[in-house]
């Protein structure tokens, strides 16, 4: 009797999980039948929904629920706390898989690349999201003493940095935050944060309800200058074609128009402002230089030549996120990305590395909603199998699940399991309870583990 098709998948975010789903999905699921192992360097799985979006968006970790029908099913298993190529690396999984597929996504900060940006002050937006997200490797504590504040960049983290910097430490007591942000938030002093786009209104790239969202804490006050509300022939047209941009545009317009009412907390979006240089002192953020942009008439910008300085003692940079490289596999440099096509990796000759796939941002860069992941998993997985259909996998010399247990044993890898997110679920709840909050996050990594019952 035929074995079953034995795929691995590097990353347990969103987009290893769809591409667990579209496996079992598939025919082949049927006939020969699959089996997934799924590993996270994470004690926990969920990737950037649990790590990447802010402790007030409950609606995107809704998300979790759909992941958690699919972690349900009994073809896949989960290897938690087990780290690529640490604990286990492409030669390992090649004796145990036919195929494996990288879908290990973006954790760090691009870099800005002005004079100024590694002044005291001056933050990466990721490890600030990764700080009151409560992840397990960063400090636990963050410095919250500027009174004004700037985040540089027009995209949803850059929402999400400022609001949490904007509202109360009791305003986002209800969520999940850890007891260390709680108290981190307590001592936070901004009182105006400042949101620069270097273009306009129209190529913002935040979502709708993201900056609808902002206007409703009964803390922050969203002040846009109507001299930003400017549309060129090149704005116009993405207008008209991507509803999205015009509601947000929309938006920007009517908050422009209305008198500044008196809620504590000042939150201005600033567009048209290139930022060129973090001003210091004695090793210290002091400023912000901006100079002022204009339209070209296709939705781009140049500079005017005129700058200003702003006052501000922190700052956040928020100008997208980047992969890490991944050892054994070939790398653009330029876009932080594997070299695909339709999601096979592709080497320098532009042959195609046997076996081996990626999907999600490690695939395409750090871009695109929810929807666009689950495209990429379909896409990728459907060449997978049409290399499968066809001979071109390679032969595992080891493909029982056992003998991955076997392996990880031997190199005494304390992993955890898919029932030990349940007990983790069912512990961070607890902590929750008492508080009238649906869970507290567990930020330890031992802690985590021994929840789990690694």
């Amino acid at each position: 009797m035929p074995r079953p098709l034995r795929v691995a998948i590097v990353g347990a975010g969103p987009a290893g999980i769809y591409a667990a789903d579209a496996l079992l999905k598939s025919d082949v699921a049927t006939e020969p039948g699959v089996s997934i192992d799924l590993y996270e360097r994470m004690p926990a799985p969920f990737g950037l929904i649990r790590y990447g979006v802010a402790p007030d968006h409950p609606r995107i970790k809704g998300i979790i629920t759909a992941l958690h029908q699919v972690l349900d099913k009994p073809q896949i298993r989960l290897f938690g706390n087990v780290d690529y190529p640490t604990d286990i690396n492409l030669d390992d999984l090649r004796a145990f898989y036919d195929a494996v597929i990288f879908s290990t996504g973006a954790t760090a900060d691009r870099a800005l690349d002005i004079p100024g940006v590694d002044l005291d002050g001056s933050y990466g937006a990721a490890d600030f999201v990764s700080w009151y997200d409560g992840h397990p490797d960063v400090p636990r504590t963050w410095p919250l003493e500027a009174e004004k504040v700037a985040v540089l960049g027009v995209g949803n983290v850059a929402l999400d940095v400022a609001r949490v910097l904007a509202k109360t430490a009791d305003e986002l007591l209800p969520t999940e935050i850890p007891a260390n942000v709680h108290e981190g938030l307590k001592a936070n002093k901004a009182l105006e944060v400042h949101v620069f786009g270097r273009r306009g209104p129209a190529q913002a790239k935040f979502s709708p309800m993201e900056l609808r969202e902002l206007d409703h804490s009964p803390n922050i006050e969203v002040i846009v200058d109507p001299e930003d509300i400017d549309y060129d022939e090149g704005s116009i047209a993405t207008r008209r074609g991507n509803k999205q941009a015009d509601m947000v545009a929309k938006t920007l317009e009517n908050w422009a128009i209305r008198d500044t009412g008196d809620r504590p907390h000042k939150l201005f979006l600033h567009f048209f402002e290139s930022p060129t240089e973090i001003l210091g002192e004695d090793g210290k953020v002091v400023g912000l230089r901006t100079e002022r942009t204009a339209l070209d008439g296709t939705g781009n910008v140049k500079g005017t030549g005129e700058f200003k300085d702003w006052d501000v003692t922190g700052i956040y940079r928020a100008v997208g996120y980047l992969s890490d490289k991944l050892p054994k596999l070939p790398w653009d440099v330029e876009s932080g990305t594997v070299p695909d096509e339709g999601g096979r990796v592709i080497e320098e000759t532009g042959a195609h590395l046997r076996s081996t796939y990626v999907t999600g941002w490690i695939r395409r860069g750090p871009v695109g909603l929810i929807g666009h992941t689950k495209g990429d998993a379909n896409e990728t997985v459907s060449n997978l199998l049409d290399d499968f259909a066809n001979g071109r996998l390679q032969e595992p010399s080891a493909p029982a699940p056992e003998a991955v247990d076997a392996f990880l044993a031997e190199r005494n890898v304390r992993f955890t399991t898919w029932e030990g997110w349940y007990k983790l679920d069912a512990a961070e709840k607890a902590l929750g309870e008492p508080q009238g909050r649906e869970r507290v996050k567990l930020v330890e990594r031992e802690d985590m583990l021994r929840a789990s019952g690694a």
